[in-house]
Protein backbone atom coordinates (compact mmCIF):
# COMPACT_ATOMS: atom_id res chain seq x y z
CA UNK A 1 0.00 0.00 0.00
CA UNK A 2 1.33 3.42 -0.92
CA UNK A 3 1.62 6.13 1.72
CA UNK A 4 -1.42 8.27 2.38
CA UNK A 5 0.26 11.44 1.04
CA UNK A 6 1.08 9.59 -2.20
CA UNK A 7 -2.47 8.25 -2.47
CA UNK A 8 -3.92 11.71 -1.81
CA UNK A 9 -1.71 13.22 -4.50
CA UNK A 10 -2.91 10.63 -7.00
CA UNK A 11 -6.55 11.36 -6.21
CA UNK A 12 -6.04 15.09 -6.66
CA UNK A 13 -4.23 14.51 -9.95
CA UNK A 14 -7.18 12.50 -11.20
CA UNK A 15 -9.60 15.20 -10.05
CA UNK A 16 -7.57 17.80 -11.94
CA UNK A 17 -7.68 15.60 -15.04
CA UNK A 18 -11.45 15.18 -14.77
CA UNK A 19 -11.83 18.94 -14.27
CA UNK A 20 -10.42 19.55 -17.77
CA UNK A 21 -13.58 17.98 -19.23
CA UNK A 22 -16.32 20.59 -19.39
CA UNK A 23 -19.17 21.87 -21.53
CA UNK A 24 -17.56 25.32 -21.44
CA UNK A 25 -14.15 26.61 -22.43
CA UNK A 26 -13.70 28.17 -19.01
CA UNK A 27 -14.80 26.75 -15.68
CA UNK A 28 -16.23 23.29 -15.01
CA UNK A 29 -19.72 22.32 -16.15
CA UNK A 30 -20.73 18.68 -16.67
CA UNK A 31 -24.50 18.32 -16.57
CA UNK A 32 -26.32 15.05 -16.94
CA UNK A 33 -26.25 13.45 -20.39
CA UNK A 34 -24.10 16.03 -22.15
CA UNK A 35 -21.03 15.07 -24.22
CA UNK A 36 -18.82 16.45 -21.42
CA UNK A 37 -20.61 14.30 -18.86
CA UNK A 38 -20.20 11.20 -21.05
CA UNK A 39 -16.50 11.93 -21.62
CA UNK A 40 -15.90 12.41 -17.90
CA UNK A 41 -17.73 9.18 -17.11
CA UNK A 42 -15.64 7.30 -19.69
CA UNK A 43 -12.45 8.60 -18.08
CA UNK A 44 -13.53 7.42 -14.62
CA UNK A 45 -14.67 4.08 -16.03
CA UNK A 46 -11.18 3.55 -17.44
CA UNK A 47 -9.68 4.11 -14.00
CA UNK A 48 -12.16 1.66 -12.46
CA UNK A 49 -11.34 -1.01 -15.03
CA UNK A 50 -7.60 -0.51 -14.52
CA UNK A 51 -8.23 -1.17 -10.83
CA UNK A 52 -9.72 -4.55 -11.70
CA UNK A 53 -13.35 -3.66 -11.03
CA UNK A 54 -16.13 -5.18 -13.10
CA UNK A 55 -17.82 -2.08 -14.50
CA UNK A 56 -21.17 -1.39 -16.12
CA UNK A 57 -23.43 1.52 -17.04
CA UNK A 58 -26.97 1.20 -15.79
CA UNK A 59 -30.17 2.48 -17.38
CA UNK A 60 -30.02 5.94 -15.76
CA UNK A 61 -26.35 6.41 -16.66
CA UNK A 62 -24.75 5.54 -13.33
CA UNK A 63 -21.21 4.15 -13.60
CA UNK A 64 -20.88 1.10 -11.34
CA UNK A 65 -17.71 -0.80 -10.46
CA UNK A 66 -17.98 -4.00 -8.42
CA UNK A 67 -15.60 -6.07 -6.31
CA UNK A 68 -17.21 -9.41 -5.57
CA UNK A 69 -16.80 -11.24 -2.27
CA UNK A 70 -16.43 -15.04 -2.43
CA UNK A 71 -18.32 -15.39 0.86
CA UNK A 72 -21.66 -17.24 0.52
CA UNK A 73 -24.68 -15.00 1.08
CA UNK A 74 -22.63 -11.80 0.96
CA UNK A 75 -24.57 -8.55 0.76
CA UNK A 76 -23.54 -5.37 -1.05
CA UNK A 77 -21.96 -2.33 0.56
CA UNK A 78 -21.92 0.74 -1.68
CA UNK A 79 -19.39 3.57 -1.81
CA UNK A 80 -20.81 6.43 -3.82
CA UNK A 81 -20.98 10.05 -4.87
CA UNK A 82 -21.65 11.89 -8.13
CA UNK A 83 -19.71 13.13 -11.15
CA UNK A 84 -22.20 15.62 -12.57
CA UNK A 85 -21.79 19.30 -11.62
CA UNK A 86 -23.63 22.55 -11.28
CA UNK A 87 -22.88 25.31 -13.81
CA UNK A 88 -19.40 26.85 -13.31
CA UNK A 89 -18.68 24.39 -10.53
CA UNK A 90 -15.81 23.52 -8.27
CA UNK A 91 -13.86 20.37 -9.01
CA UNK A 92 -14.26 18.45 -5.75
CA UNK A 93 -18.02 18.39 -5.06
CA UNK A 94 -18.86 14.80 -5.96
CA UNK A 95 -15.73 13.55 -7.77
CA UNK A 96 -13.68 13.58 -4.56
CA UNK A 97 -16.00 10.99 -3.03
CA UNK A 98 -15.93 8.80 -6.13
CA UNK A 99 -12.16 8.90 -6.59
CA UNK A 100 -11.41 8.50 -2.89
CA UNK A 101 -13.62 5.40 -2.97
CA UNK A 102 -11.75 4.11 -6.01
CA UNK A 103 -8.43 4.58 -4.23
CA UNK A 104 -9.70 2.63 -1.22
CA UNK A 105 -10.71 -0.26 -3.48
CA UNK A 106 -7.40 -0.15 -5.34
CA UNK A 107 -5.50 -0.49 -2.06
CA UNK A 108 -7.44 -3.43 -0.63
CA UNK A 109 -5.09 -5.81 -2.40
CA UNK A 110 -6.18 -9.46 -2.22
CA UNK A 111 -8.00 -9.07 1.07
CA UNK A 112 -11.21 -11.11 1.24
CA UNK A 113 -14.17 -9.13 2.54
CA UNK A 114 -17.42 -10.58 3.92
CA UNK A 115 -19.46 -8.31 1.61
CA UNK A 116 -19.45 -7.18 -1.99
CA UNK A 117 -18.19 -3.64 -2.56
CA UNK A 118 -19.80 -1.53 -5.28
CA UNK A 119 -18.44 1.87 -6.21
CA UNK A 120 -21.08 4.05 -7.89
CA UNK A 121 -20.47 7.31 -9.69
CA UNK A 122 -24.03 8.61 -9.70
CA UNK A 123 -25.15 10.26 -12.92
CA UNK A 124 -27.23 13.19 -11.67
CA UNK A 125 -27.21 14.41 -8.09
CA UNK A 126 -27.35 18.13 -8.82
CA UNK A 127 -30.52 18.12 -10.95
CA UNK A 128 -29.39 20.99 -13.17
CA UNK A 129 -30.73 19.78 -16.51
CA UNK A 130 -34.17 18.43 -15.56
CA UNK A 131 -34.59 20.33 -12.27
CA UNK A 132 -35.00 17.18 -10.22
CA UNK A 133 -32.24 15.90 -7.96
CA UNK A 134 -30.89 12.41 -7.20
CA UNK A 135 -31.85 10.77 -10.51
CA UNK A 136 -29.03 8.24 -10.24
CA UNK A 137 -29.33 7.33 -6.57
CA UNK A 138 -33.13 7.09 -6.72
CA UNK A 139 -32.75 4.33 -9.31
CA UNK A 140 -30.34 2.41 -7.10
CA UNK A 141 -32.74 2.86 -4.16
CA UNK A 142 -35.70 1.65 -6.22
CA UNK A 143 -37.44 5.00 -5.73
CA UNK A 144 -37.34 6.45 -9.24
CA UNK A 145 -40.55 8.21 -10.29
CA UNK A 146 -41.19 7.02 -13.85
CA UNK A 147 -43.33 10.10 -14.52
CA UNK A 148 -40.02 11.96 -14.75
CA UNK A 149 -39.29 10.24 -18.07
CA UNK A 150 -41.56 12.74 -19.82
CA UNK A 151 -40.02 15.76 -18.07
CA UNK A 152 -38.29 18.08 -20.55
CA UNK A 153 -35.15 20.18 -20.25
CA UNK A 154 -34.87 23.81 -21.40
CA UNK A 155 -34.51 22.72 -25.04
CA UNK A 156 -37.54 20.42 -25.00
CA UNK A 157 -35.61 17.14 -24.79
CA UNK A 158 -37.32 14.71 -22.44
CA UNK A 159 -35.48 12.56 -19.94
CA UNK A 160 -36.45 9.47 -21.95
CA UNK A 161 -34.95 11.02 -25.07
CA UNK A 162 -31.79 11.96 -23.16
CA UNK A 163 -31.41 8.36 -21.98
CA UNK A 164 -31.83 7.16 -25.57
CA UNK A 165 -29.12 9.58 -26.70
CA UNK A 166 -26.81 8.27 -23.97
CA UNK A 167 -27.43 4.60 -24.82
CA UNK A 168 -28.18 3.44 -28.36
CA UNK A 169 -29.90 0.30 -27.00
CA UNK A 170 -32.61 2.43 -25.35
CA UNK A 171 -35.63 3.61 -27.33
CA UNK A 172 -37.41 6.68 -26.01
CA UNK A 173 -40.60 5.42 -27.70
CA UNK A 174 -40.89 2.46 -25.35
CA UNK A 175 -41.22 3.98 -21.88
CA UNK A 176 -42.34 0.65 -20.42
CA UNK A 177 -39.05 -0.93 -21.43
CA UNK A 178 -37.08 1.92 -19.84
CA UNK A 179 -39.20 1.52 -16.70
CA UNK A 180 -38.30 -2.17 -16.59
CA UNK A 181 -34.56 -1.57 -16.88
CA UNK A 182 -34.59 1.24 -14.31
CA UNK A 183 -36.39 -1.01 -11.82
CA UNK A 184 -33.94 -3.84 -12.49
CA UNK A 185 -30.99 -1.60 -11.59
CA UNK A 186 -32.13 -1.17 -7.98
CA UNK A 187 -30.34 -2.98 -5.17
CA UNK A 188 -32.94 -4.87 -3.17
CA UNK A 189 -33.12 -3.72 0.47
CA UNK A 190 -32.51 -7.29 1.63
CA UNK A 191 -29.22 -7.33 -0.30
CA UNK A 192 -28.15 -3.78 0.62
CA UNK A 193 -25.73 -3.89 3.57
CA UNK A 194 -24.97 -0.17 3.72
CA UNK A 195 -23.69 2.97 2.05
CA UNK A 196 -20.70 5.26 2.61
CA UNK A 197 -20.11 8.68 1.05
CA UNK A 198 -17.14 10.99 1.50
CA UNK A 199 -17.76 14.61 0.55
CA UNK A 200 -16.32 18.06 1.05
CA UNK A 201 -18.10 19.82 3.91
CA UNK A 202 -19.38 22.69 1.73
CA UNK A 203 -19.38 24.76 4.91
CA UNK A 204 -16.83 26.60 7.05
CA UNK A 205 -16.90 24.68 10.34
CA UNK A 206 -13.93 22.38 9.73
CA UNK A 207 -11.98 25.17 8.07
CA UNK A 208 -12.54 27.46 11.03
CA UNK A 209 -11.54 24.79 13.55
CA UNK A 210 -8.62 23.49 11.43
CA UNK A 211 -9.84 19.90 11.66
CA UNK A 212 -9.54 17.66 8.56
CA UNK A 213 -12.63 15.46 8.81
CA UNK A 214 -15.99 15.12 10.55
CA UNK A 215 -18.70 12.51 10.88
CA UNK A 216 -22.11 13.45 9.51
CA UNK A 217 -25.00 12.62 11.84
CA UNK A 218 -27.89 13.87 9.70
CA UNK A 219 -28.79 15.57 6.44
CA UNK A 220 -31.17 18.48 6.70
CA UNK A 221 -34.61 18.31 5.17
CA UNK A 222 -35.64 20.89 2.61
CA UNK A 223 -38.73 22.86 1.67
CA UNK A 224 -38.54 24.91 -1.52
CA UNK A 225 -41.33 27.24 -2.58
CA UNK A 226 -42.03 29.93 -5.14
CA UNK A 227 -43.96 33.03 -4.09
CA UNK A 228 -45.71 35.48 -6.39
CA UNK A 229 -46.72 38.90 -5.07
CA UNK A 230 -49.26 40.67 -7.32
CA UNK A 231 -50.04 44.30 -6.74
CA UNK A 232 -50.67 47.12 -9.20
CA UNK A 233 -48.09 48.60 -11.51
CA UNK A 234 -48.21 52.36 -11.72
CA UNK A 235 -46.34 55.54 -12.56
CA UNK A 236 -43.55 56.20 -10.10
CA UNK A 237 -44.23 59.92 -10.14
CA UNK A 238 -48.01 60.10 -9.91
CA UNK A 239 -49.28 57.47 -7.46
CA UNK A 240 -49.21 58.75 -3.83
CA UNK A 241 -47.28 56.55 -1.40
CA UNK A 242 -50.32 55.62 0.76
CA UNK A 243 -52.24 54.44 -2.33
CA UNK A 244 -49.60 52.16 -3.79
CA UNK A 245 -49.78 48.37 -4.12
CA UNK A 246 -46.05 47.83 -4.49
CA UNK A 247 -45.35 44.12 -4.99
CA UNK A 248 -41.60 44.57 -4.58
CA UNK A 249 -41.98 46.32 -1.23
CA UNK A 250 -44.09 43.39 0.00
CA UNK A 251 -41.52 40.89 -1.29
CA UNK A 252 -38.71 42.86 0.35
CA UNK A 253 -40.49 42.71 3.70
CA UNK A 254 -40.85 38.97 3.29
CA UNK A 255 -37.15 38.52 2.49
CA UNK A 256 -36.20 40.30 5.70
CA UNK A 257 -38.81 38.38 7.71
CA UNK A 258 -37.42 35.04 6.48
CA UNK A 259 -33.89 36.12 7.39
CA UNK A 260 -35.00 37.33 10.83
CA UNK A 261 -36.78 34.05 11.59
CA UNK A 262 -33.73 31.97 10.70
CA UNK A 263 -31.33 34.26 12.58
CA UNK A 264 -33.44 34.00 15.73
CA UNK A 265 -33.79 30.22 15.47
CA UNK A 266 -31.88 28.09 17.96
CA UNK A 267 -32.23 24.77 16.11
CA UNK A 268 -30.10 25.26 13.02
CA UNK A 269 -32.82 26.48 10.64
CA UNK A 270 -31.53 28.25 7.53
CA UNK A 271 -33.69 30.29 5.16
CA UNK A 272 -32.67 31.69 1.79
CA UNK A 273 -34.41 33.79 -0.82
CA UNK A 274 -32.05 33.15 -3.70
CA UNK A 275 -34.03 34.41 -6.66
CA UNK A 276 -36.11 37.55 -7.13
CA UNK A 277 -37.80 38.46 -10.44
CA UNK A 278 -39.51 41.81 -11.00
CA UNK A 279 -41.84 41.60 -13.99
CA UNK A 280 -41.75 44.66 -16.22
CA UNK A 281 -38.94 46.17 -14.18
CA UNK A 282 -38.20 49.84 -14.90
CA UNK A 283 -36.80 52.66 -12.81
CA UNK A 284 -39.96 54.75 -13.18
CA UNK A 285 -42.58 52.01 -12.67
CA UNK A 286 -44.05 50.80 -9.36
CA UNK A 287 -43.53 47.00 -9.45
CA UNK A 288 -46.83 45.23 -10.04
CA UNK A 289 -45.68 41.60 -9.87
CA UNK A 290 -42.70 39.98 -8.18
CA UNK A 291 -41.71 36.33 -7.94
CA UNK A 292 -39.23 34.98 -5.43
CA UNK A 293 -38.00 31.64 -4.18
CA UNK A 294 -37.72 30.35 -0.62
CA UNK A 295 -35.33 27.58 0.47
CA UNK A 296 -35.80 26.31 4.04
CA UNK A 297 -33.60 23.66 5.64
CA UNK A 298 -33.49 22.03 9.07
CA UNK A 299 -32.51 18.66 10.55
CA UNK A 300 -35.85 18.17 12.36
CA UNK A 301 -38.97 17.58 10.25
CA UNK A 302 -41.40 19.05 12.78
CA UNK A 303 -39.29 22.17 13.16
CA UNK A 304 -38.96 22.50 9.40
CA UNK A 305 -42.71 22.17 8.90
CA UNK A 306 -43.42 24.74 11.63
CA UNK A 307 -41.00 27.23 10.07
CA UNK A 308 -42.57 26.70 6.64
CA UNK A 309 -46.09 27.25 7.95
CA UNK A 310 -45.01 30.25 10.03
CA UNK A 311 -43.37 31.97 7.07
CA UNK A 312 -46.42 31.34 4.90
CA UNK A 313 -48.63 33.04 7.47
CA UNK A 314 -46.14 35.90 7.67
CA UNK A 315 -46.16 36.30 3.89
CA UNK A 316 -49.96 36.34 3.81
CA UNK A 317 -50.12 39.03 6.48
CA UNK A 318 -47.50 41.20 4.78
CA UNK A 319 -49.30 40.94 1.47
CA UNK A 320 -52.74 41.66 2.96
CA UNK A 321 -51.45 44.76 4.74
CA UNK A 322 -50.40 46.22 1.38
CA UNK A 323 -53.40 45.05 -0.66
CA UNK A 324 -51.24 42.50 -2.47
CA UNK A 325 -52.38 39.10 -3.75
CA UNK A 326 -50.09 36.21 -2.82
CA UNK A 327 -49.57 32.84 -4.49
CA UNK A 328 -47.50 30.30 -2.54
CA UNK A 329 -46.40 27.29 -4.62
CA UNK A 330 -44.50 24.31 -3.14
CA UNK A 331 -41.68 23.25 -5.48
CA UNK A 332 -39.74 20.54 -3.62
CA UNK A 333 -39.99 18.75 -0.29
CA UNK A 334 -37.32 16.52 1.20
CA UNK A 335 -37.47 14.98 4.65
CA UNK A 336 -34.43 15.10 6.95
CA UNK A 337 -32.27 11.98 7.01
CA UNK A 338 -30.58 10.56 10.09
CA UNK A 339 -27.37 8.65 9.40
CA UNK A 340 -27.26 5.10 10.72
CA UNK A 341 -26.16 5.07 14.40
CA UNK A 342 -24.09 1.89 14.06
CA UNK A 343 -22.19 3.02 10.96
CA UNK A 344 -21.79 6.50 12.42
CA UNK A 345 -20.31 4.98 15.56
CA UNK A 346 -17.85 2.91 13.48
CA UNK A 347 -16.87 6.04 11.55
CA UNK A 348 -16.37 7.95 14.79
CA UNK A 349 -14.10 5.17 16.08
CA UNK A 350 -12.11 5.32 12.83
CA UNK A 351 -11.64 9.08 13.22
CA UNK A 352 -10.44 8.69 16.81
CA UNK A 353 -8.17 5.78 15.91
CA UNK A 354 -6.58 7.98 13.25
CA UNK A 355 -5.78 10.54 15.94
CA UNK A 356 -8.31 13.25 15.09
CA UNK A 357 -10.89 15.03 17.18
CA UNK A 358 -14.36 13.63 16.54
CA UNK A 359 -16.59 16.39 15.22
CA UNK A 360 -20.25 15.65 14.46
CA UNK A 361 -21.98 17.82 11.85
CA UNK A 362 -25.39 18.05 10.23
CA UNK A 363 -25.22 18.49 6.46
CA UNK A 364 -27.24 21.43 5.23
CA UNK A 365 -26.67 20.30 1.64
CA UNK A 366 -28.39 17.32 0.08
CA UNK A 367 -26.46 14.23 -1.00
CA UNK A 368 -27.09 10.92 -2.76
CA UNK A 369 -27.22 9.39 0.71
CA UNK A 370 -30.72 10.88 1.06
CA UNK A 371 -32.63 8.45 -1.21
CA UNK A 372 -30.32 5.56 -0.28
CA UNK A 373 -31.17 6.04 3.42
CA UNK A 374 -34.73 4.87 2.73
CA UNK A 375 -33.49 1.35 1.90
CA UNK A 376 -30.10 0.96 3.60
CA UNK A 377 -27.99 2.25 6.53
CA UNK A 378 -25.88 5.25 5.46
CA UNK A 379 -22.74 6.93 6.77
CA UNK A 380 -21.03 10.10 5.58
CA UNK A 381 -17.58 11.57 6.11
CA UNK A 382 -17.00 15.30 5.62
CA UNK A 383 -13.62 16.57 4.43
CA UNK A 384 -12.48 20.12 5.11
CA UNK A 385 -12.59 22.50 2.16
CA UNK A 386 -11.11 25.96 1.66
CA UNK A 387 -13.18 28.46 3.67
CA UNK A 388 -16.20 26.22 3.17
CA UNK A 389 -16.55 27.44 -0.42
CA UNK A 390 -18.47 25.17 -2.79
CA UNK A 391 -20.39 25.34 -6.08
CA UNK A 392 -17.72 27.81 -7.04
CA UNK A 393 -14.44 27.59 -9.02
CA UNK A 394 -12.61 28.55 -5.79
CA UNK A 395 -13.59 25.21 -4.25
CA UNK A 396 -10.40 23.53 -2.97
CA UNK A 397 -9.10 20.87 -0.59
CA UNK A 398 -5.67 20.29 0.92
CA UNK A 399 -3.77 17.08 0.16
CA UNK A 400 -3.16 16.52 3.88
CA UNK A 401 -6.91 16.50 4.52
CA UNK A 402 -7.49 14.00 1.73
CA UNK A 403 -4.73 11.83 3.23
CA UNK A 404 -6.46 12.02 6.61
CA UNK A 405 -9.77 11.04 5.01
CA UNK A 406 -8.13 8.02 3.35
CA UNK A 407 -6.70 6.88 6.67
CA UNK A 408 -10.11 7.20 8.33
CA UNK A 409 -11.90 5.42 5.47
CA UNK A 410 -9.47 2.48 5.47
CA UNK A 411 -10.00 2.11 9.23
CA UNK A 412 -13.77 2.35 8.82
CA UNK A 413 -13.87 -0.51 6.33
CA UNK A 414 -11.51 -2.58 8.47
CA UNK A 415 -13.90 -2.13 11.42
CA UNK A 416 -16.85 -2.94 9.16
CA UNK A 417 -15.22 -6.12 7.83
CA UNK A 418 -14.41 -7.29 11.35
CA UNK A 419 -17.95 -6.69 12.54
CA UNK A 420 -19.63 -8.46 9.64
CA UNK A 421 -17.18 -11.36 9.42
CA UNK A 422 -18.91 -12.76 12.49
CA UNK A 423 -22.21 -13.08 10.64
CA UNK A 424 -20.93 -15.06 7.65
Amino acid sequence: MNSYPDRAARILTRIDHLATISETATGITRTFGTPAFLAGRELVQGWMQAAGLATRLDAIGNLRGRRVSPMPGAKTFVIGSHIDTVVNAGRHDGPLGVLLGLDVLENLGQETLPFHLELIAFSDEEGVRFHTTYLGSKVVAGAFDTNLLTKADATGVTLAQALAEMDATVSSRHLAAIDYHLAADAIAPADFLGYFEAHIEQGPVLWGRQIPVAVVTAIAGQRRCELTFRGMAGHAGTVPMPMRQDALAAAAEFVLAAEAMARADAHGLVATVGKLTVNGAASNVIPGEVRCTLDLRAADENHLAAAHDGLRITAEKLAAARGIALTWTPVQTGAPVTCDPELTDLLGHAIRDAGHETVALVSGAGHDAVPIAAVAPVAMLFIRCFKGISHNPLEAVEASDVAAALDVTDRFFAHLATRHAITY
